[in-house]
C-alpha cells in the first residue's frame, strides 16, 4: 500500500469534514483541494461565499455557482462573468 496516496486520502477526508461544518475552511484548504469538485461543492452548499476561495474553473462552472448562489446570493460577485449574465443564476441570485 502507498502511504502517500494514503495520507492524501486521509488529508481529503478531513477538509471534507471542515469544509461540510463550514465553507469558509475551504480558504485555508491546500490549492489542490480547491481544485477538487466534491470539495469545492460541499464548501459552497455549506456557505456560498466560499465560492471566492475556489479554483478560477470553478467560478465558470455553472452548478458549483447555482449551488453557491442558493446558499448566498450575494455569491454572485465571485462567480465568472460569464454566469453573471446567466438567466438562471440571476433568477436564483435573487430568491
Amino acid at each position: 500500500m502507498d502511504i502517500k496516496k494514503l495520507d492524501k486520502e486521509k488529508d481529503k477526508s478531513i477538509v471534507l469534514e471542515a469544509v461540510k461544518k463550514s465553507g469558509y475552511a475551504l480558504k485555508y484548504a491546500d490549492e489542490n483541494f480547491k481544485k477538487d469538485k466534491s470539495i469545492v461543492f460541499a464548501a459552497v452548499k455549506t456557505n456560498g461565499l466560499a465560492l471566492e476561495y475556489v479554483d478560477e474553473s470553478f467560478k465558470k462552472d455553472k452548478s458549483i455557482v447555482l449551488a453557491a448562489i442558493k446558499q448566498h446570493g450575494n455569491a454572485l460577485e465571485y462567480a465568472d462573468e460569464s454566469l453573471q449574465k446567466d438567466p438562471d443564476i440571476i433568477k436564483a441570485a435573487k430568491k
